[in-house]
């Protein structure tokens, strides 16, 4: 399949509301695509937008956990089954004031827990580049449909621990996180709050960074949001004299080595276009993913509290007491990794445990912030591979345990801890699977980044 044809459709060009019947080719060929890749949880009935703007003929598909007003939102969980969002996320408000329309929600894995969409109720996604093979996670349905979409297309999706850089490298997209506290987070279903950063993903750079553009900025529903200025993320310069750092921590072992050799190839182009490249020493990255992990766990353990079967969601008949019943329906809603996660992060709160594991990974935290922002004082960016491997077959996935599911995130946990914008840009293939590039920037550098991410989609 050719992941990148133009749209054929009748009457759609640049524009693919111009009529009811551009809509409906769209939605049906949308349709068509999903029953063979199963990258949407609820399709939107119509692709009608009351406004004109930046996003005039896109649509926008919408990872699951992010609320559309009337349009069912679980958060890849059974537990959520029938909400109905009775607002718009922030992000879904400025898109659609610039003219978007809202295609649907795409699959994840339950409340982004894991790392091959392979966590979910759901049909789980089918990697377009060989279907059977992982999508990669939490986002898999974003960037699925980012990589078959043959109509002007954007996503919105989310990233707690590298939810948007992993499906992006392993489908060959551009996957693009920001930093923590650029983008309001109002309007989505939590996983872990000091965590999660609503980004996107997109065929092109300057596409991402468009969307980008779009949905920053300060917001009055989200305390967390930076009051800071949105500079014009699409004029972009030349990448000479860009500084690049190469963490030494990032390659070797566990890496595949085939993957190192796409990564450093591109490094070297960006080299040979005027950036000068230089290795840099992350030393924490060591303990970056266990502390993660305690810290995503403990934040999702009181987060998923609230989902208890009475104000929204899945209902049972009340029997017996408030315990018993939120027990059935919990025991009932929920998938086995959340169950896991609920009780692992309720274990590292506990009195007697909590300064022993959740302090002490709050600790680590800090000391892989304090590495990032010591790199950053001699270069611009850091690149890296996205992934230590290309995407899994399912057969492959199966016979892992989940201390191996989790040691998958070990290059994108880092980054996420210290809240820093990243973007994964496909780079080459190895296997005959797309590997991506991950390139890091210091707080509220997406600028930099960009500039350096379309210097290597360019090369």
């Amino acid at each position: 399949m050719d992941l990148g044809t133009p749209c054929q459709c009748e009457g759609c060009g640049s524009r693919i509301h111009q009529g009811a019947k551009d809509q409906v080719n769209v939605l049906e060929r949308v349709r068509a695509l999903d029953e063979k890749y199963h990258f949407i949880n609820t399709f939107a009935d119509d692709l009608e937008s009351e406004h004109e703007g930046r996003l005039t003929g896109y649509a926008v598909s919408v990872k699951d956990n992010i609320c559309v007003k009337g349009m069912q939102s679980t958060a890849g969980s059974w537990i959520l089954e029938g909400y109905i969002p009775p607002y718009d996320a922030t992000v879904i408000a400025k898109c659609r004031a610039e003219g978007a329309s809202i295609l649907g929600k795409t699959t994840q894995d339950e409340f982004g827990f894991g790392t091959f969409n392979v966590n979910t109720p759901y049909q789980k996604p089918l990697n377009p580049h060989d279907p059977e093979r992982s999508t990669g996670g939490s986002s898999g349905g974003a960037a699925c449909i980012t990589a078959v979409a043959d109509f002007p297309h954007l996503a919105l999706s989310e990233s707690t621990g590298g939810s948007i850089s992993c499906p992006a490298s392993w489908c060959g997209v551009v996957g693009l996180t920001p930093t923590y506290g650029r983008v309001s987070r109002w309007g989505l279903i939590d996983y872990a709050n000091s965590l999660d950063k609503i980004g996107v993903m997109a065929k092109t750079v300057e596409e991402a960074a468009l969307l980008l553009e779009v949905i920053s900025g300060p917001d009055k529903y989200d305390s967390t949001v930076l009051n800071e200025a949105v500079p014009s993320y699409t004029e972009l310069d030349s990448i000479d004299g860009l500084k690049v750092g190469v963490p030494k921590e990032y390659f070797g072992e566990g890496v595949d080595p085939r993957v190192e050799e796409i990564v450093w190839s591109s490094i070297k182009k960006l080299e040979s276009s005027g950036a000068t490249v230089s290795e840099v020493s992350l030393p924490h990255t060591k303990y970056s993913l266990s502390s993660y992990y305690i810290i995503a766990m403990a934040e999702a353990s009181t987060n998923l509290a609230k989902f208890s079967g009475l104000r929204y969601g899945l209902q049972k008949p009340i029997a017996g007491d408030f315990n018993q019943y939120f027990s059935k329906v919990r025991t009932e809603g929920l998938g086995d990794e959340a169950k896991r996660r609920i009780m692992l992060g309720t274990f590292t709160r506990m009195a007697g445990y909590r300064a022993a594991y959740y302090l002490k990974a709050l600790k680590v935290r800090t000391k892989v912030i304090e590495d990032f922002k010591k790199a950053f004082k001699s270069v611009d960016i850091l690149a890296a591979p996205t992934m230590p491997v290309v995407a899994p077959r399912f057969d492959e996935i199966e016979q892992l345990e989940p201390i191996q599911h989790y040691m998958m995130d070990i290059l994108t946990v880092a980054p996420n801890l210290a809240g820093i914008p990243m973007v994964s840009v496909p780079c080459g293939e190895a296997h005959g699977m797309p590997v991506g590039l991950h390139l890091m920037a210091g707080h509220l550098e997406e600028h930099k980044l960009l500039k350096a991410a379309l210097g290597v989609e360019q090369l």
